[in-house]
């Protein structure tokens, strides 16, 4: 599956950091990750500390799949929000989903020092505001159910709004304290080099012919007639994991985004805050560190990769229509623009956790807008399962769910 346009910004800027082999002969290990992307780098990351002998491949070049397109915005903050999701799946449930994910934020904080990454990681507030005045009932009814939860969040009106983020034509919203963005290029090349140094071994263009799920492991046949044996396969190819899996489990979008020429007049309450909107599809925008302002948004049903991409122009025109209503003195220039394959599931959370149809193989697939934030979860899940361990947000994450 084609995943990405052409011309995502974050591989335009940072090129290709590491190149890695093939996979050119036969090999044996404890571990094999399919997909060398910000998921397989940080279940790697983990692998490598639990003492896992560990290998990661990928049919693309590392990194360029999904994460090289991802807005890399780290909220805790689900798709669904926190009073539906308690309707969906039960309080309980709901409510240490959203903590989890704010304790993946700083987690993931922690990994980035740890392996010396350069990947732009910063704090930052989220500000979730109604598109339309109808939304606000709904929205002040999620924030009352945070505020009770005990997350830190403020509700602002629409006058205070346009005061603090010169944002205009909104009708409140909610500001969180917690959230946080990056270059999730950056960190899964640099994650990777990191775990290489320490016995990690990564392969890429290597295609999968064939892989059998034995009752002591798995055997993959390689596109270049080699066989990798492994104790456990783990799958980390988000939105590809549909042509492994047969049932219906997640719906696939496409999505685009602009990021504007560099700007020092970018409004400054911006520089350290999320902004996201009630919108469907919602309108999602942040900085980047080096002065530009990304937006992004106007999905649309996946159809394939030549339509998602013919519809670039058109919904760069209609991003940045969009932005001129929140900010009509704003000078915004498209500096470049590209389109990406994402999905959502029907409770907005990820997928991790073993299939009943493939012994020996776990998954980590986390879709919709917190997909970097589920890739941290999964670390902790897959390490327990792997150890037989009990984990109570693979329950909430299971397949069958």
């Amino acid at each position: 599956m084609n995943l990405k346009s052409n011309e995502p910004f974050w591989l335009t800027k940072n090129g290709l950091k590491q190149a890695y082999p093939s996979v050119s002969e036969d090999i044996s290990t404890d571990i094999i990750i399919v997909g060398a992307g910000i998921t397989g780098s940080l279940i790697a990351h983990q692998s490598i500390k639990d003492g896992y002998q560990t290998m990661v491949i990928d049919r693309r070049d590392v990194a360029n799949g999904s994460t090289s397109a991802t807005t890399s915005m780290l909220q805790y903050e689900i798709d669904v929000p926190l009073f539906k999701l308690k309707k969906q799946i039960g309080d309980e449930a709901a409510v240490e989903s959203y903590r989890a994910c704010l304790k993946a934020i700083k987690k993931l904080k922690k990994i980035i020092k740890e392996s010396n990454a350069s990947c732009g990681f910063e704090y930052k507030k989220s500000l979730y505001f109604s598109a339309y005045k109808k939304d606000v009932a709904w929205l002040k009814e999620e924030f009352e159910t945070r505020k009770k939860e005990g997350f830190k969040v403020r509700w602002l009106e629409a006058s205070q709004i346009e005061k603090k983020f010169e944002i205009k034509n909104s009708y409140g919203g909610i500001l969180s304290k917690h959230g946080g963005s990056m270059e999730a290029f950056s960190l899964c090349h640099d994650l990777l080099h990191y775990n290489v140094e320490k016995g990690l071994k990564v392969f890429d263009k290597t295609t999968i012919l064939d892989t059998k799920y034995e009752e002591d492991g798995v055997k993959i046949l390689t596109g270049q007639n080699h066989t990798i044996t492994a104790k456990k396969i783990i799958y980390c190819n988000g939105y590809e994991s549909d042509e492994i899996i047969q049932e219906k489990f997640v719906d696939l979008l496409s999505t685009y985004a602009l990021v504007s020429e560099q700007n020092e007049k970018l409004p400054k309450k911006l520089n350290k805050t999320l902004v996201w909107n009630t919108a469907q599809p919602y309108l999602y925008l942040r900085t980047t560190d080096d002065n530009r302002l990304l937006v992004g948004g106007e999905d649309v049903e996946f159809i394939n990769g030549k339509k998602r991409d013919e519809l670039i122009p058109y919904k760069t025109d209609k991003l940045e229509a969009k932005l001129k209503n929140l900010f009509p003195d704003f000078d915004f220039k498209t500096d470049y623009a590209w389109a990406g394959t994402f999905g959502e599931t029907k409770d907005g959370l990820p997928y991790i956790g073993s299939h009943s149809e493939f012994k020996n193989a776990l998954f980590v697939l986390g879709f919709g807008g917190n997909g970097i934030v589920f890739s941290v979860l999964g670390m902790k899940i897959i390490s327990d399962l792997l150890k037989n361990k009990n984990n109570k947000l693979a329950h909430y994450f299971r397949f069958g769910r």
